[in-house]
């Protein structure tokens, strides 16, 4: 099996001399290659891979989960950093979308400098993924994730109008596994699809029952009792050895799950490293 390292690049947290800001993004290095899941919003990714010693001219692959733009930010620094940089992502993360609640009207969408970035990338190194795709010797993208469960949803009032008519299931919502002789390591970005849902799939499409650790914004925030009372009896069921929830999670859904659940449950920040070589 390849040696795996995961950095947790931008968060709501940081780390000592890291940056925080509401987004999210993942380094990952599998063996030889490097990829990267997210961007954050921009402003934090360039000073903490500076922090960190990180490398972003390595990065073989940029994985986008979804088309928010806490999450879509830095694209063009990514690009013009990784002149090779293969690029995955669902054909909806161009879409409009919104947030409304409480009368309040939120654009969310993938700014606008990126997708003008992703649209001056050559064609071969652009890849639209609607289903599951592999990156290399054992790791892969989910694709498109049903939703099988009555009891997750997609984390909030998300529409693709401002007038709230046309409600957004935020379908382009894809997580990251990788194989390790413990399981699967699974990487979210927000997990729009629903913990339950997207472990579900992935258990599915690699054949492996095994969790070694689960990454990435959980987007438990507004969640119910019900919901988070679901998602743990189901989590227990499935027996996965770690989770290192971030971002979206919520404060009290990180409390929930902590003291409901057999396994550690730490929370991420922005430097925060996690070896699977390691015990």
């Amino acid at each position: 099996m390849h040696k795996t390292v995961l950095t947790v690049l931008v968060d709501n947290q940081a780390g000592f001399g890291c940056l925080a800001e509401h987004g999210f993004a993942l380094w990952i290095e599998h063996g030889d290659g490097h990829i990267l899941l997210d961007t954050g919003q921009g402003t934090a990714l360039a000073e903490n891979v500076h922090a960190l010693g990180i490398d972003l001219g390595r990065t073989d692959a940029l994985v986008l989960s979804h088309g928010h733009y806490d999450h879509t930010g830095a694209v063009p620094m990514v690009l013009g950093a990784a002149p090779k940089v293969r690029v995955y992502c669902h054909s909806g993360v161009t879409e409009p979308r919104y947030s409304i609640s409480g009368g309040e009207v939120r654009d969310i969408r993938m700014p606008m400098f990126s997708m003008r970035a992703l649209a001056t990338l050559p064609v071969e190194r652009m890849f639209w993924n609607g289903g599951a795709q592999l990156l290399g010797d054992g790791i892969g993208l989910s694709g498109f994730i049903p939703r099988w469960t009555d009891f997750e949803d997609a984390g909030g009032p998300f529409y693709f109008d401002p007038h709230g008519l046309r409600s957004d299931p935020v379908d382009d919502d894809q997580a990251l596994w990788i194989s390790t002789d413990k399981g699967l390591i699974v990487c979210l970005g927000c997990c729009h699809a629903g913990l339950i849902n997207t472990l579900t799939h992935l258990r599915e499409i690699t054949g492996e029952s095994r969790i070694r650790a689960v990454i990435g914004g959980l987007h438990l925030g507004s969640a119910s009792r019900e919901r988070l009372e679901m998602t743990a009896q189901a989590l227990r069921d499935m027996q996965p050895e770690l989770l290192v929830p971030c971002h979206c999670t919520g404060e009290g859904a990180i409390a929930y799950l902590r003291d409901h659940l057999d396994c550690p449950v730490h929370t991420g920040y922005s430097g925060f490293r996690l070896d699977t070589s390691e015990p």
